[in-house]
């Protein structure tokens, strides 16, 4: 269901204006240019906010907001957390449940569950309501934590919270990461005993609960149900449970079936996410001529997005078709009104993977030319070099990447390994202490060399054929 190729969505975004720049914000909001533009990870955003309000300006808390949510977009999380922290500071902004949730989040997100629980605890109990207590259950289930979430749901269940489907759900999700199946048939029971109404998300959910235990009749039965009973869900995610169910069983045509099924049903709106899903699940079909049919019928349609290229891209690359995704890439770079570094990423992973690394190199630079160079691109460059045998260029490659700071980027732990381990090997002091000073520029080496760089996810994704 979900595209696998998600490794850009997880890196530093990286956008630079080649046309008219997109406004977020009024033009005149110089504390929202002053915060964009504050790109360095280690800079506190308090005193620019500080000085705002000390120089007789006023500040809404719609833009802080506003801010909170566009610094989670750039995964810029501690500036988030600084500016929801500073709203919480102020006795004339008053804070609403949705505020209390960002924040529980936010420190979760950097801090883990042990702060999340210190913050939770600590609120007021106008503020300890379902809102916010899903939001620290969600925590639980991203890090498969069994024990705390059921603890959690026990507390939802007593205080009458649990009479919704969404913590449900939370759960359904958690369970196949532990094999625990038979926990999920005690939850549906639970639910139809409380009269909580199972939704379309329960219904895909349980659908990809089966696949995960490749079980495909007990997918077929929760489709058939729905089929039956439109109330129960019967929407686009639905289908594309079932399609990647099929898929994963070499179900080819059964698969085909459900993505035709998939576009009578897909909402045709500007900010669905049904179209990516959609050409995500057609590539992996091997059904190249299916594809651009899909892309080019539906791409009018909608307001095409990054992530919708960036789609694409992958697709196409996975079918061998390097000028297909060529096509695409120029096509989104000849028409973008902000330039996205996470698409030329995703091509560079294509040009990676086929060995095209002067291409790879090639693109980066143009790209960089006119432009703020991106860490993250000479990144992946660094690791096309290390699984094709080109220490030398992989090194170069990871220096240029660490010698650009205030990115947020840090290099992935199997990048850094191999490039110190060769130029040790070597017997490159030099080249030892270059790469170290430049690590140390960033944080300190022991927290740079743990498994925190933003494409960890992205090379394994790409060295395991089987996504």
């Amino acid at each position: 269901m979900i595209n696998k190729l998600s490794f850009p969505l997880k890196s530093s975004r990286v956008f630079f204006s080649t046309k008219t720049q997109i406004q977020y914000f009024p033009k005149n909001s110089s504390l929202y240019h002053q915060i964009v533009n504050l790109k360095d990870p280690k800079a506190s955003v308090i005193p620019v906010l500080d000085q705002w309000v000390n120089e007789g300006n006023t500040v809404r808390k719609a833009l802080l907001r506003s801010l909170v949510n566009l610094m989670k977009g750039f995964n810029r999380f501690n500036h988030a957390l600084q500016i929801s922290q500073w709203m919480a500071d102020r006795p004339n902004l008053t804070l609403s449940p949705s505020d209390v949730v960002v924040r529980l989040e936010l420190v979760h997100r950097i801090y883990g569950s042990a702060h999340a629980e210190k913050y939770f605890e600590k609120l007021p109990d106008k503020f300890k309501c379902r809102e916010v207590y899903c939001a620290l259950l969600s925590g639980y289930v991203q890090e498969s934590s069994v024990r705390k979430a059921e603890a959690i749901m026990e507390e939802m269940r007593a205080k009458g919270m649990a009479n919704s489907c969404f913590p449900y759900n939370l759960l359904i999700n958690l369970y196949p990461k532990n094999g625990d199946y038979e926990k999920i048939n005690m939850l549906i029971q639970e639910m139809e005993t409380n009269g909580v109404v199972r939704g379309a998300y329960t219904m895909s959910n349980l659908m990809a609960a089966y696949v995960a235990a490749s079980n495909i009749s007990g997918m077929e039965r929760i489709l058939n149900q729905i089929e039956k009973d439109p109330q129960l869900g019967n929407d686009w995610r639905v289908y594309s449970v079932a399609a990647s169910g099929y898929l994963k069983f070499g179900l080819i045509e059964k698969a085909l079936t459900m993505l035709r099924k998939l576009e009578d049903v897909m909402p045709l709106e500007k900010k669905t996410s049904a179209f990516d899903i959609l050409v995500t699940l057609y590539g992996k079909t091997g059904k190249r001529d299916e594809l651009y049919l899909v892309w080019n019928t539906y791409k009018p349609l909608i307001e095409l997005k990054e992530t919708s290229v960036m789609t694409m891209i992958s697709s196409l690359s996975k079918l061998d078709d390097i000028k297909g995704a060529e096509k695409i890439f120029r096509e989104w770079e000849s028409q973008c009104m902000m330039y996205d570094f996470r698409v030329l990423n995703t091509l560079l992973f294509a040009y990676c993977r086929k060995g095209l690394l002067k291409k790879a190199e090639a693109a980066v630079e143009k790209a960089a030319k006119d432009r703020t160079p991106c860490a993250s691109s000479w990144g992946i460059l660094a690791m096309g070099y290390i699984e094709h045998n080109q220490m030398y260029k992989a090194v170069e490659m990871l220096k240029k990447a660490l010698s650009i700071s205030g990115q947020g980027w840090r290099p992935n732990s199997m990048t850094l390994t191999a490039c110190l381990n060769f130029l040790e090997k070597q017997g490159d002091v030099e080249g030892v202490e270059e790469v170290t000073k430049l690590l140390k520029s960033l944080e300190p080496l022991n927290e740079v060399t743990k498994e925190l760089g933003n494409f960890d996810e992205g090379y394994n994704i790409w060295i395991n054929e089987d996504v």
